[in-house]
């Protein structure tokens, strides 16, 4: 059994080191938010990604993923989330994350979207059709069309004479 574990902390690992520095700060945003969540009580860790999508363009980096969340034994409050060991036959929510970045050295978001469900939830074809507007807006986030001229962007005040 301890063979098993070892495998499969390994394969964890691995899948962590293919992802890109983007990728990972995208997880464990998901994973953040999922954990500020109310009505989780226990800690969750990545299980798998699925469906990294990776594009570069001139107003910067967009990042979509699914994800695959397994419960651990461990509660929220826990201070050594190292050790915690997953859970099986328990909760496995899937998400959906959609990330813009900008192109500086310390890429900051412009946009973000996610949505964590028990996995047959997102299946459901209104959810799925919401999931993919929102990353599309995602997606457009920082593009010429932003760059307009809208009214309330700007504010001016008059100064009382000195």
């Amino acid at each position: 059994m301890k063979w098993l574990l070892g495998i499969a902390v390994a394969v964890l690992a691995l899948a962590a080191a293919g992802q890109s520095p983007l990728q990972r700060r995208v997880v464990k945003d998901v994973l953040d938010y999922f954990h500020s969540r109310s009505n989780v009580q226990y800690l969750f860790r990545e299980q798998s990604v699925e469906g990294a999508i990776e594009r570069v363009d001139s107003s910067g980096t967009f990042v979509q993923l699914r994800l695959n969340l397994a419960q651990t034994a461990c509660r929220k409050q826990t201070q050594r989330r190292q050790n915690c060991r997953i859970m099986e036959n328990r909760r496995k929510p899937a998400c959906l994350a959609c990330y813009k970045f900008d192109n500086s050295d310390v890429p900051k978001v412009l946009d973000k979207y996610y949505n964590c469900g028990p996995s047959h939830h997102l299946a459901v074809k209104e959810i799925k059709h919401r999931d993919e507007a929102e990353c599309r807006a995602v997606e457009e986030a920082g593009k010429a069309s932003d760059a307009l001229y809208l009214p309330g962007m700007f504010a001016f005040s008059k100064g009382l004479p000195a």
